[in-house]
């Protein structure tokens, strides 16, 4: 495993779902009930931020490796789920619920999809592409506004 700064913020973003979970779930000296659901979205963002920075620093100053192209979509898969997760429990919906499972559903095919192409050797049929950055920004935006909103709705009742 390359000690690189990109594999470093992926092990930031990974390091961050605990913290993410501990504050949006539990009241404690330093964060107030009021501020819990803000200070849980502002640990998301950082999370989200630190993929586009280590995916721009390993391109930009070449410190791609194997073990960075392997956790990188890891560490996103993890964090987009448990983020879902905890806002189907916030709001248990079956819209909220069924749009939280086809999300996680595409997130598991598409890493199984990419497995099984690279045993057979074409992973390059199923490589990273433009439209797939896009589709991370929409979803971590999305889940950003999901989690503001849930601040804003609470104070708002």
């Amino acid at each position: 495993m390359p000690l690189n700064l990109p594999n470093l913020l992926t092990w930031l973003r990974i390091i961050l779902i605990p913290l993410f979970v501990g504050i949006f779930y539990f009241e404690n000296s330093w964060v107030s009930a009021a501020n819990q659901n803000l200070v849980a979205t502002v640990i998301f963002v950082a999370a989200a931020l630190t993929d586009w920075l280590d995916g721009w620093i390993a391109r930009k100053f070449n410190q791609t490796s194997a073990f960075g192209a392997f956790l990188d979509p890891v560490a996103d898969k993890l964090m987009v789920a448990v983020a879902l997760v905890l806002i189907v429990q916030a709001d248990p919906s079956p819209m909220v619920a069924i749009s939280a499972a086809v999300i996680i559903g595409r997130e598991i095919t598409i890493a199984s999809l990419r497995e099984w192409m690279a045993e057979i050797g074409q992973r390059g049929k199923v490589a990273v592409s433009t439209l797939g950055k896009w589709k991370t920004t929409a979803q971590m935006a999305s889940i950003f506004l999901l989690l503001l909103g849930m601040d804003v709705w609470r104070h708002s009742l």
